[in-house]
């Protein structure tokens, strides 16, 4: 995966990538490893004339006139490649001086004459003031990039505030230090008493400085991480141990997946920090998409490079294996930028002081004929009463716009955004299918021409209601284990089993269940699926389930030769898995427009605020926390989005986003629990209540797949690890 998204960002992604296979050959990379000090890369005249170093510049400075997303692109990129070499303190300085008004110096960074170095923290390093004149005075906190930087940006303390100075390296005392990060080396800058003029203190405030440092340190976090995550991943398909590869093993496998998720999150953080930092967004909101992306990235690459040498086992560990260095690069990303407490109470704060992301999208130019012909046929059902409303909405195919025409409109990726914001403008609610969701799309794809009529235009006027016979207790999330039967008899089948964690079972009309038909053959070949008259009543037996809440909305089904006619079996005999698992190629695309935080994370906000004396250091450092991985959540859907709209296919983020999302909103009451205190403790309490909703947390990570099967399909699907060994070859660690 990669952070650019369309085609032209792409393109420089590749352009890059090819410059360093030809140019950071391992020869280069190690001598720059094994240098006893750190010197100016021979290939950086080669750098600057690929036009990376200005590509955010004016032209009329030699740069490319480009934004933060494409000097993102490339600096994911070349994270990727551990580039050795300033790059990445120079074109923070380049950002810097740009945006402060200083321009003399940009010619030089753009065509590779002068090389940048920058230190976010003060250290000692202080400025005086004292009459006209303006000295500096103390040693600088580290700087990155110093050893070879000829320009240097200087993070300094002029009374409580900090400010940035710019100063030529003949004007410091530069001191080499032994770096942990062997491929990009620092140093520390002294004066003492140094005089300078009033414009070597840059008009740019220090937080800025610092969201520009969290965006660009962030999209190189990216490409560390994603390096990591690849490095892991191809080492686990193919070292073997006791007899198979190390990345059949859950073990394994399952922290690999886990890795995959931590990167994506880091890639979507420093993603949308550089669209933010963009013109044309708030200050506040920019700032909050730069301190999401310095809490998350770093931190995320700085664990999964350290997963990596624990899945490389004894290889990880040696001198000669990269894994190292990218652990040091990233550690160090880390700690230079600041920590990872620290911006996550950023985040945390500028939240709670009312700023916000907004996810939204720009729609091409064709949307507004779409919009027209949407707005004047939702005018005319706002008259309506609420059951012909409903019927209006279905017959124009608006229930489901994505299914084809009849039943939808065969609205592809843009009109179905249009859809939404104009349904939600006209105050207007199609029917919610619910389970009707998937069996519709399935009976368009599958169902007979009576089927298609008996049941598809209720189904989306809302008159039926619909439930799903696939669990079992046997089964659970092995849905080709189950037992029920289906015995052929004169007219239809017979059915007989029992199904488990049916919700809806006692208010459904009609539900679907898949039952065996032939258990002669592979279990997933043997299945079969049916349409159950739910009220029928002969054979069904239907007892609610109760649920740790106290609650019974789960409901057990006992199936005691039932009989379904051959009309009501949807497709043939042997096609069940088929259609359990079908999905149409145009699928439905949504955005959400409510806050980029979820429900989840715009409740413990309310909650944060009602906290008698406010939260402390920790309780913000964990809603920080909390938070980040909220919007990083609606940001991986923001992506899913985009890629649809531009005819893509889904990225990795969307496959994630479940598992995280899952966590994240289990972590956000159980948060809410810790923070009510006793008060949380007491019984009986409303659904909505902090309780409630931490027990009814619990069985998302169980529903719909539990989170270690969803591991497994990401390490098999995406990451292309082997499948877990079939009954008989042994049990899986």
């Amino acid at each position: 995966m990669t952070m650019g998204l369309t085609e032209e960002e792409r393109d420089l992604r590749d352009s890059v990538r090819g410059w360093a296979t030809r140019t950071v050959t391992p020869a280069v990379f190690r001598e720059a490893v094994e240098a006893k000090t750190e010197q100016r890369p021979l290939f950086w005249k080669s750098l600057a004339e690929l036009g990376v170093l200005g590509l955010h510049l004016p032209e009329d400075v030699g740069g490319a006139g480009c934004g933060l997303v494409e000097l993102a692109v490339v600096t994911e990129e070349l994270g990727r490649v551990l580039l050795p070499g300033p790059f990445l303190p120079t074109v923070l300085l380049g950002a810097v001086l740009h945006e402060s008004g200083r321009t003399g110096e940009l010619s030089g960074l753009a065509d590779g004459a002068t090389l940048g170095a920058v230190a976010l923290q003060p250290g000692s390093l202080r400025l005086v003031r004292d009459g006209g004149a303006v000295t500096l005075d103390g040693e600088s906190g580290y700087v990155l990039g110093g050893q070879v930087g000829d320009l240097f940006l200087l993070a300094a303390a002029d009374g409580d505030d900090t400010v940035f100075v710019a100063l030529a390296r003949d004007r410091l005392d530069v001191t080499d230090l032994p770096s942990h990060d062997v491929v990009r080396r620092n140093a520390t800058a002294t004066v003492n008493g140094l005089e300078i003029a009033e414009a070597d203190v840059l008009q740019i405030d220090a937080q800025r400085v610092r969201d520009l440092a969290a965006t660009l340190f962030a999209a190189e976090a990216s490409g560390v991480a994603d390096w990591a995550v690849t490095t892991a991943a191809d080492y686990a398909r193919v070292r073997r141990q006791f007899g198979r590869p190390i990345g059949q093993f859950q073990g394994v496998k399952h922290r690999v997946a886990r890795m995959l998720g931590l990167a994506e999150q880091a890639r979507v953080c420093a993603w949308d920090a550089a669209r933010a930092m963009n013109p044309g967004t708030g200050t506040a909101e920019a700032s909050l998409a730069a301190a999401v992306a310095g809490a998350t990235a770093p931190d995320a690459a700085f664990s999964v490079t350290k997963d990596c040498i624990q899945v490389l086992g004894g290889i990880g560990y040696t001198w000669e294996h990269e894994a190292h260095l990218y652990l040091r690069r990233a550690q160090s990303l880390r700690i230079l930028l600041g920590s990872t407490a620290f911006w996550r109470r950023r985040v945390a704060r500028a939240t709670l002081g009312g700023a916000r992301r907004v996810l939204g999208i720009d729609l091409p130019p064709e949307a507004a004929g779409t919009r027209a012909c949407v707005r004047a046929e939702l005018t005319s059902a706002a008259s309506l009463g609420e059951t012909e409303r409903r019927t209006y909405l279905a017959e124009k195919g608006y229930t489901a716009p994505h299914l084809p025409a009849p039943w939808g409109r065969g609205a592809g990726a843009v009109e179905q955004l249009v859809i939404a914001e104009e349904l939600r403008a006209a105050a207007l609610k199609p029917h919610d299918m619910i389970i009707g969701n998937w069996v519709v799309p399935t009976l368009i794809a599958h169902g007979s021409e009576n089927q298609l009529q008996r049941f598809v235009p209720p189904s989306l006027r809302g008159d039926l209601v619909w439930c799903q016979l696939f669990s079992e207790p046997g089964a659970g999330s092995d849905l080709a284990g189950l037992t029920t039967r289906a015995t052929k008899v004169d007219g239809g089948w017979m059915l007989q089993g029992q199904k488990v964690w049916t919700s809806m079972a006692r208010e459904a009309d009609w539900g679907i269940c898949l039952a065996r038909t032939d258990a002669s053959v592979p279990k997933h070949k043997g299945l079969s699926y049916f349409l159950i008259d739910m009220k029928a009543g002969e054979g069904l037996d239907v007892r609610p389930l109760r649920e740790i809440t106290g609650e019974a909305l789960f409901n057990e089904v006992f199936l005691d030769d039932v009989f379904v006619p051959d009309e009501l079996l949807v497709g043939e005999p042997g096609d069940g898995w088929k259609l359990a698992r079908t999905t149409l190629a145009n699928e439905r695309v949504s955005l959400s427009h409510d806050s980029s935080l979820g429900s989840g994370g715009e409740a413990l906000l309310t909650l944060a605020g009602e906290l008698p004396g406010g939260l402390d250091d920790e309780q913000l450092t964990v809603l920080g926390k909390v938070l980040c991985d909220a919007q990083s959540g609606g940001l991986m859907a923001l992506r899913t989005t985009l890629r649809s709209i531009a005819g893509g296919q889904p990225g990795a983020e969307s496959s994630i986003a479940k598992l995280l999302g899952v966590e994240h909103i289990q972590q956000v009451w159980e948060v809410a629990m810790d923070w009510a205190g006793p008060r949380a403790l007491l019984g009986d309490r409303p659904r909505t209540s902090d309780a409630q909703m931490f027990l009814n947390s619990q069985c998302m990570s169980i529903a719909g797949g539990t989170t270690n099967v969803q591991l497994n399909i990401i390490g098999e699907r995406l990451l292309g690890l082997p499948r877990d060994p079939e009954p008989g070859q042994g049990a899986v660690a």
